[in-house]
């Protein structure tokens, strides 16, 4: 039996593959190259949805509508705003997410891909004592999600970083959250339901929980003062290295890659420090695992500079997971789609090793 369900083949998918041993993440076709910094963030979920729902949108429709979902998702939700701000912003969120129409046609979907990114700003704002900022429907999507955010409209170097993070994470294969998402869809229940299953699995720190704590210990490394001695007794504790090491690639997470550009490319990030800080820690990071984990790979993951690119757009560590979640919406709703269209009801089997009743003579 395989633990953790490795290697084993759950669901036939066109929507992306991940080449762990090479290092290459596939969405429907597309390199993840080609597709981050050159394709908006609704260029790519019509990519995902196509021939998965009727009459879909192509191009400026489908961001118009994209806008418009959130319009609406900011209308139906601002009474209750308020309520939903008492909790942790993950949580609320997900409970924001929660009071969706159940249903499974366009309209539905995008109003989930909306509601990440219209409640982690409100609820940031009430949280911070100020009032949650509408959406405008005629911006970009990233660029709205700055905007509300800050209260002030975002540089277009900031909003294009943030659209090509979102390209970035919107996809990845049958990772536990997207699994959890077609277990649910594959009984039939509706967007709404199937996406919290996904939104559920995220919050925990083995899956969407890590980003947050890369900050942390890049704050911690830098109040130590000597980056190898901090992590080589972290590995010594048998402790995690935040920010590297991941269940599938072998090699350099390819997302990595592709966020350490577009952080470079914002420049001046904490004045250039924090990016070169950074850089140093990781380069240090890379060869002290190297050292003290000889027959593993470890290398850095996507985890590292979404923390930096996410930091530097202005969110709070706790909202890290949350931005994450306004990215993954759209390929949770293309699995879910795809799991009813063709998929059976997921029914594994497990194998029993409690103990048996006594044999009755």
């Amino acid at each position: 039996m395989a633990n953790g369900l490795d290697d084993v083949v759950a669901a036939e998918t066109v929507l992306s593959d991940v080449d762990g041993l090479g290092g290459n993440l596939t969405i429907r076709g597309h390199a993840l190259p080609a597709l981050a910094g050159h394709w908006t963030f609704p260029a790519v979920v019509q990519l995902l949805f196509d021939g998965f729902f009727d009459q879909l949108p192509h191009d400026k429709k489908l961001a118009a509508g994209i806008g418009q979902a959130r319009v609406d998702v900011f209308e139906r939700l601002l009474p209750l705003l308020p309520a939903l701000a008492t909790r942790d912003v993950y949580s609320a969120m997900r409970a924001g997410v929660a009071l969706m129409p159940d249903g499974g046609d366009l309209e539905d979907a995008l109003r989930l891909i909306a509601a990440p990114a219209v409640l982690t700003p409100a609820l940031l704002r009430l949280r911070r004592g100020e009032s949650p900022v509408a959406p405008d429907a005629d911006a970009g999507h990233a660029a709205d999600l700055l905007r509300m955010t800050a209260g002030a409209p975002a540089s277009p170097s900031l909003a294009e970083a943030l659209d090509t993070y979102l390209v970035t994470v919107c996809d990845h294969g049958l990772n536990a959250s997207t699994f959890a998402t077609r277990v649910v869809a594959s009984t039939q229940a509706g967007l709404t339901s199937a996406v919290l299953a996904g939104l559920g699995a995220l919050k925990g720190p083995l899956h969407g929980g890590a980003p947050g704590p890369v900050i942390e210990m890049l704050d911690a490394i830098e109040a130590h003062g000597d980056a190898a001695t901090w992590l080589r007794d972290r590995i010594a504790r048998g402790e995690r290295i935040m920010g590297f090491g991941h269940r599938i690639y072998r090699v350099r997470d390819p997302r990595a890659d592709v966020l350490k550009a577009v952080v470079r490319r914002l420049g001046g990030v904490g004045e250039g420090a924090r990016l070169a800080f950074a850089e140093k820690t990781e380069k240090i990071a890379l060869d002290v695992l190297r050292v003290a984990k000889p027959s593993r790979s470890i290398q850095t993951n996507v985890e590292f500079y979404t923390a930096l690119l996410l930091e530097a757009a202005g969110f709070p560590e706790e909202a890290f997971s949350c931005v994450f979640a306004a990215g993954r919406m759209a390929g949770w709703i293309a699995h879910a789609r795809e799991q009813q269209a063709t998929g059976r009801l997921i029914r594994p089997q497990s194998r029993y090793v409690g103990p048996m009743p006594d044999m009755v003579a």
